[in-house]
């Protein structure tokens, strides 16, 4: 017999030994406990990682938008005027252009 199997029929012989026990009811106030637990708002602590990660992303957004707002007339003025090589349909003639 290896230890193992030692081991496992000295804790079956204890397990046997044991006197049964009457009640096994689960002790006064248990359930409201569990249900208090269970119902608790406590949220954990976010991680320092979590805040600044929340942070660096409000700043990239807050810089996002105020390049936009800085260069708003030049987005508008492209969308509005249509340009020359969007009028062009001759892709050699663009390449042609470009060299000359």
């Amino acid at each position: 017999m290896n230890p193992r199997e030692k081991a496992w029929q000295r804790l079956v012989g204890a397990a046997r030994r044991a006197p049964a026990s009457a009640d096994e009811s689960a002790p006064f106030g248990f359930s409201a406990r569990v249900a208090a637990l269970a119902f608790e708002n406590a949220s954990p602590q976010p991680s320092i990682f979590g805040l600044l990660s929340l942070r660096a992303a409000a700043v990239a957004c807050a810089l996002a938008a105020a390049a936009v707002a800085v260069n708003f007339s030049a987005i508008k003025s492209a969308f509005d005027t249509e340009s020359a090589v969007a009028t062009s349909d001759d892709p050699v003639a663009e390449v042609v252009d470009m060299g000359s």
